[in-house]
């Protein structure tokens, strides 16, 4: 399994069929495109902005690079206490990564004013964050952040291209499609909010298996250990308030999809009037996220988790056929269909999932953006992606890992 667990496929190109391409992608990155190219109607759900501080919208649409079901907000970015700041749209919310990733371009008003991480001996730290599919490398920089009302000051973030990616002399990061643009990604960045409060855990410390680099003069780049404080962050857990959590609400949305979609992201969980706990099935998680175990049409499932971060449901089931030609990890049945999973949490509480089929290439053909029925086959066998389809019509909470302090064990629950 990939180190950052989530997965996500793509659709390349306008509308339909012709101009799809498929790709696979780990951490909410990879692969650009979309499966529409505007127009189209089909109801589904706006909600008016939140006014809360604690509140921001999430739109789902054409985006950046029209490619469905990727939920978006907007951040802003500051040198550390001070007023340099900028806003960037179309950040990709990620319930399955950790931490803010933000391409080089989309930051570029604000860059040279962000102060680059170092190590002990003064050597500028980067990070190769693997995808399925390819890679995002760049430098480890540190910014306020700035969501709606909510606030992180001095957060590790990291800014995809800044640095040249053949400045790696050693170590794997190469593995695929260099991933550093918005064009790729699909988003201006990733907003990593999952569980895990930052993007390494228990591996920070090991050069072979934290994904982070020691560049002297920003070159010679060879893997390094590093001190978790310096770990790329989850902004959301390091508000002064609103920090124990996320929840993310979306309305429904019909079977033929919708061409916008508008939901919210709340932070914190029992912290304010807007944020009580109301769901009814809370399903503890592995410290990044990860079911117990789950089973599907009765079969068992060795890796679930629930993933905004993934367009569409991703699983293997060979009875269901594939799209033609480059949209095959798709699923394209003659008629809308749906398969049931159940989902084991670590602390023995099981919940059912059904998830909708519908036929990828008639979808990506109506020109919505928002699908609610949009699967393919994730390309690992008893592995299960509970993605974007998921959250339409649900209210999903992510309580954070705060094991380490003495609080309560990570969860979702909805």
């Amino acid at each position: 399994m990939l180190r950052t667990n989530s997965r996500l496929l793509r659709v390349l190109g306008a509308l339909g069929l012709a101009a799809a391409a498929a790709l696979t992608a780990a951490c909410g990155g990879g692969g650009g495109g979309g499966g529409g190219g505007g127009g189209g109607g089909g109801g589904g759900g706006a909600t008016n902005p939140p006014a809360a501080a604690n509140q921001a919208v999430v739109t789902v649409g054409s985006g950046v690079a029209n490619v469905a079901n990727i939920p978006t907000v907007s951040v802003t970015i500051c040198a550390p206490r001070t007023t340099t700041c900028q806003t960037i749209d179309n950040v990709q919310v990620d319930t399955m990564s950790y931490g803010l990733r933000l391409t080089s371009s989309a930051a570029a008003q604000v860059l040279g004013s962000l102060p680059t991480e170092t190590d002990i001996s003064g050597n500028l730290l980067a990070e190769c964050t693997q995808f399925a599919d390819g890679f995002a490398w760049g430098s480890v920089r540190v910014a306020d952040v700035r969501i709606s009302g909510e606030t992180a000051n001095s957060v590790p973030i990291q800014i995809l291209g800044d640095v040249p990616q053949a400045s790696v002399t050693t170590g794997s990061c190469a593995s695929g499609q260099l991933e550093n643009t918005a064009g790729a990604l699909g988003a201006n960045g990733i907003l990593g909010i999952g569980v895990a409060l930052d993007d390494c855990g228990a591996n920070c410390g090991s050069a072979a298996n934290s994904g982070y680099f020691a560049c002297p003069n920003g070159t010679g780049c060879t893997p390094t250990g590093i001190a978790p404080a310096l770990a790329v962050a989850n902004p959301a857990a390091l508000f002064a308030s609103d920090n124990n959590g996320v929840i993310l609400a979306m309305p429904a949305v019909g079977s033929g999809g919708a061409n916008t979609v508008t939901g919210t992201l709340t932070f914190g969980i029992g912290t304010q009037a807007n944020n009580a706990m109301l769901a009814s099935q809370k399903l503890t998680t592995s410290h990044f996220g990860d079911m117990q175990s789950a089973t599907l049409n009765g079969n068992p499932i060795s890796v679930a988790f629930f993933d905004s971060g993934s367009n569409g449901y991703f699983f293997t089931d060979n009875s269901l056929p594939a799209c033609p030609g480059n949209a095959s990890a798709f699923y394209c049945p003659s008629s809308s269909t749906s398969r049931s999973a159940t989902v084991l949490g670590f602390n023995g509480a099981a919940a059912m999932v059904t998830m909708p089929v519908g036929n990828a290439v008639s979808l990506f053909n109506s020109g919505n953006f928002g699908f609610n029925n949009l699967a393919g086959n994730g390309g690992l066998p008893n592995v299960m992606d509970i993605g974007m389809p998921f959250f339409y019509g649900n209210t999903v909470y992510y309580g954070y890992d705060l094991s380490a302090s003495g609080g309560p064990s990570p969860y979702v629950a909805f």
